[in-house]
């Protein structure tokens, strides 16, 4: 159960953050909420796994994983990309996660 808290985590910073970009700097209202109730549902879900999942290592995952969906969706939604740097750095960010997940008696 500690992992679907931590899945819907990430689910609701992934869509609040890429709603975040039309809210316009929190000027249009629907995006702004959406935004603002998905980073809350986001938190929660975040602190619930805190209980049962060490910090640094919800974080990492949570961090990590948000970092290289959002940068997909930006690509996909607002054509956003990236230079090669940016896709070696996301590259070493998936090794991080991996190496968290299938080697630490943490996760």
């Amino acid at each position: 159960m500690k992992y679907l808290y931590l899945l819907l985590a990430i689910i609701f910073e992934v869509i609040g953050t890429t709603v975040l970009k039309s809210s316009n700097g929190f000027t249009v209202l629907v995006p702004t909420v959406i935004s603002l109730l998905c980073y809350g549902c986001s938190f929660y879900f975040l602190s619930v796994c805190m209980q049962s999942i060490p910090t640094g290592v919800v974080y990492a995952v949570w961090s990590g994983v948000g970092i290289v969906l959002i940068s997909l969706f930006a690509f996909i939604f607002y054509k956003q990309t990236l230079d090669l740097a940016a896709i070696m750095g996301i590259l070493m960010i998936i090794g991080g996660v991996l190496v968290i997940r299938l080697f630490s008696n943490s996760f």
